[in-house]
């Protein structure tokens, strides 16, 4: 990870076609040396983007509707190398896949359907209640909670104070995702959707682990602007899983919906393999 010096504008910098080193910014919670999962699923999103423009060219009338992402192990915050194939081309349904590959090994993977555009403003229905405007929330610091260079970046707004299990929250961030190069308004939005499980944690993790093994993004509209809504419930069950579920918004009202499947344990208790 390079050197935390001021200021940092960037979670990643480019070192080569498709290689990136991640800067302090997109450092963990869990672990110092490791990288938060939540900026690296941008990258993942942004190198689909990238693909897919080599591919489609400036003209592309395909959308965004599901990203799921597996974290497959240890996040090492080192040189990435993303890999990125078209597993089911077409002109109205597209399958993309991207891999991150950390010291030797894939380390996350993710896999993008997209589906033909279209005016449907008629039939259009059914979302949840927008949340209260970012405007009108209180700051609210995650740093409270979670230590590390990701955590830190953002702003953070909150429609009610947290409890255990329970957030509705705001998030943006003055850190762009790749150094020298312009993210797509999806990418930048996912870059933040893995911070959810963080926000409304049901218990305190100097005492228990919790960590997501993927995270699943649906989308019924593309995001806009800068903020990132997150209304989100934690459920823990009684035999070492959970569930963070999230309704998804932006500043215009609900877009979507993301789920995370939770390893949960004491801390100290045996490592995921």
């Amino acid at each position: 990870m390079t050197e935390n010096r001021a200021p940092v504008s960037a979670y990643f910098e480019p070192v080569g076609p498709a290689r990136y080193r991640p800067t302090i910014r997109a450092q963990g919670a869990w672990n110092p040396g490791e990288i938060h999962f939540s900026p690296l699923g941008g990258l993942l999103v942004h190198e689909i983007d990238k693909h897919r423009m080599t591919q489609h060219g400036a003209v592309n009338t395909l959308r965004l509707g599901r990203v799921g992402f597996d974290i497959l192990g240890f996040l090492a915050a080192e040189e990435i190398e993303i890999q990125v194939e078209t597993i089911r081309p077409g002109h109205t349904i597209e399958l993309i896949e991207a891999r991150a590959r950390i010291a030797g090994r894939t380390a996350a993977v993710g896999r993008a359907w997209f589906s033909a555009a279209g005016d449907t403003t008629a039939v259009a229905g059914g979302a949840p209640a927008p949340m209260p405007a970012p405007e009108t929330c209180l700051p609210w610091s995650m740093r409270e909670t979670w230590p590390g260079g990701f955590v830190e970046s953002l702003e953070t707004r909150v429609a009610r104070p947290p409890i255990p299990g329970r957030a509705t929250v705001w998030q943006r961030t003055g850190t762009v995702l790749v150094a020298g190069e312009r993210a797509s308004a999806h990418a930048a939005y996912i870059a933040l959707v893995d911070t959810a499980n963080g926000v409304a944690v049901r218990q305190r993790p100097t005492e228990w682990m919790f960590p997501n093994l993927d995270l699943t993004v649906h989308l019924h509209r593309q995001p806009l602007g800068d903020w990132v809504g997150l209304d989100t419930t934690v459920t823990f069950g009684s035999d070492g899983q959970g569930l963070t579920s999230t309704v998804l918004h932006d500043a215009a009202g609900a877009i979507g919906r993301a789920e995370q499947l939770l390893t949960v344990r004491p801390l100290g208790g045996a490592a995921a393999g």
